[in-house]
């Protein structure tokens, strides 16, 4: 049920949150000719928090640093690309509990059509839980 499984760099932006945060951020990607493949964004209070995988975060970082963002950080993540059926998540899910792995965040996409779906996830040993679910790689 797992198709793959490697090591991705997340762009994290934490600003002030206020309308317009995301078109500012797709604006940036799109003129720089980045494609997001995946994004998770919410806000807490006053702060905003967008998470991107991109095909091309080097460029980005630059253009988003000179738009006085507050923090631009890129982290280490998972990217796990999944078969599209009942039962994948469950896979990975308990071959890190069993592991005792803690998942710091963890976001899906799922497309509209086709077989896969990728899961972006950040955890307590990113390179053991890649080795682990590697295991199960089809």
């Amino acid at each position: 049920m797992i198709k793959s499984v490697t090591i991705g760099e997340e762009i994290v932006v934490t600003t002030r949150n206020k309308i317009g945060i995301l078109a500012d951020t797709a604006v940036i990607m799109a003129n720089n000719g980045v494609n997001i493949d995946a994004l998770l964004g919410y806000e807490t209070g006053f702060t905003a928090k967008l998470l991107f995988i991109t095909s091309g975060n080097l460029g980005v970082l630059n253009e988003l640093r000179k738009k006085k963002y507050k923090t631009i950080k890129e982290t280490e993540v998972l990217v796990v690309e999944l078969s599209n059926k009942p039962g994948a998540l469950k896979v990975v899910a308990m071959e890190l509990k069993n592991n005792k792995i803690d998942v710091r965040h963890v976001y899906i996409t799922s497309p509209s059509t086709g077989d896969s779906s990728k899961m972006i996830l950040q955890t307590s040993d990113n390179e053991k839980a890649m080795v682990l679910l590697s295991r199960f790689v089809t």
